[in-house]
């Protein structure tokens, strides 16, 4: 489709961690932001949640029609009560992700969205990128370049998205385009809430440890914790990858310990991952800018502060929504493919050079 200045695109992402469907507006080109619409969320049922969680680590030739059906009906649903979209940026579920054996799944039929909605569907957006050798993840960097371009930052920066899985992108917004060599690096920089909202959900029945309430009150295992950080993943340079589940020994480790002193434990190491990340980066960041639920946990946020000794900020102190930001950059995205530009290059996702991902999909209705 021709684009030839901004237009409203509507981006929705469904994360790891397993809460909901986030839904945003962006007016932009593909290239600058011009305004940031509305948004809306729909949170998975307890009985939608356990049919995602039972089909992770599948793959499309597996009995995925159950969690199909989840992914389908939430997203028209949701998507459904927008008005006046021109394009839609569709990231669908990932299920697996093993970029250097069989790939990557993210579950979800754009083509079909694209019918039951009217609209214009960008989806399958990593493909492409592993496709030519690219690790396909993490995405969100060049909107993050983008939004570095909006707050007019002069010195480089960090953006740290606290979700299922932790992804840092350092950003110098100094030079003109994302995909200018030295101007992004990114990488998946541990867990993050994953394996914490794992152990709550068993140990308590609840959906999270609320503000790291709980991860406080306890101590942390340091032995659990060094060997967590002696995983080959930590010794690997970016750009690089994780699965959901890469780091189920760490999970394994921490049930014979308390709920206090499991939380604490698990908290330690996902702020610990993002600490031992930092490490990689050209030069260090002048402030990290949180976003995603984990930058509501109190005490994840200390520990990182602590840990790397920089300014750890959520982004809504930069006039941004923490919570929403993954959706605006699938729909940054979108706009970006029906362009033709670029959306992963070798500092984000270790790709050749740099690529333009994802399908359109179009409403052939009458």
């Amino acid at each position: 489709m021709k684009i030839k200045g901004p237009i409203r695109a509507l981006g929705a992402m469904s994360g790891t961690s397993l809460d909901g469907i986030d839904a945003a507006v962006l007016v932009t080109d593909g290239v600058t932001i011009d305004a940031f619409g509305d948004s809306d969320y729909r949170e998975y049922s307890d009985r939608e949640r356990a049919t995602l969680k039972a089909a992770l680590g599948l793959w499309p030739e597996d009995d995925i029609a159950a969690a199909a059906r989840v992914v389908a009906h939430g997203h028209r649903v949701l998507l459904g009560g927008f008005a006046d979209i021109d394009l839609v940026g569709f990231h669908g579920q990932t299920l697996a992700h093993d970029p250097d054996g069989r790939g990557t799944h993210q579950l979800g039929d754009g083509a079909a969205l694209a019918q039951a909605l009217g609209w214009p569907v960008v989806w399958d957006f990593r493909s492409a990128d592993v496709r030519l050798g690219g690790q396909g993840a993490p995405l969100a960097p060049f909107y993050h370049f983008a939004l570095a371009k909006w707050m007019q930052a002069d010195a480089p920066l960090a953006f740290l998205n606290l979700g299922g899985v932790g992804n840092l992108t350092w950003v110098d917004p100094r030079h003109a385009r994302p995909e200018d060599d030295g101007a992004l690096l990114a990488f998946d920089t541990g867990p993050a809430n994953a394996l914490l909202d794992d152990a709550m959900l068993t140990r308590r029945g609840i959906a999270r440890d609320e503000g790291g309430a709980l991860a406080a009150s306890g101590v942390i295992d340091d032995d659990i914790v060094a060997a967590f950080l002696s995983h080959p993943y930590f010794y690997r340079m970016p750009p690089k990858s994780l699965d959901r589940d890469t780091f189920a020994a760490l999970a394994a480790a921490v049930i014979p310990l308390s709920d206090a002193d499991a939380a604490a434990t698990l908290t330690a190491a996902s702020a610990l991952a993002v600490a031992e990340s930092l490490q990689h980066c050209p030069t260090p960041p002048s402030a990290i800018w949180v976003s995603g639920g984990g930058r509501h946990n109190a005490t994840l946020i200390r520990m990182i502060a602590a840990a790397t000794d920089i300014p750890v900020r959520p982004v809504e102190e930069a006039g941004l929504d923490g919570d929403m930001l993954e959706a605006q950059a699938f729909a940054y995205l979108a706009v970006r493919v029906a362009r033709g530009l670029p959306t992963s290059c070798p500092g984000t996702t270790g790709v050749g050079a740099a690529v333009s991902g994802g399908t359109v999909s179009r409403n052939t209705n009458p």
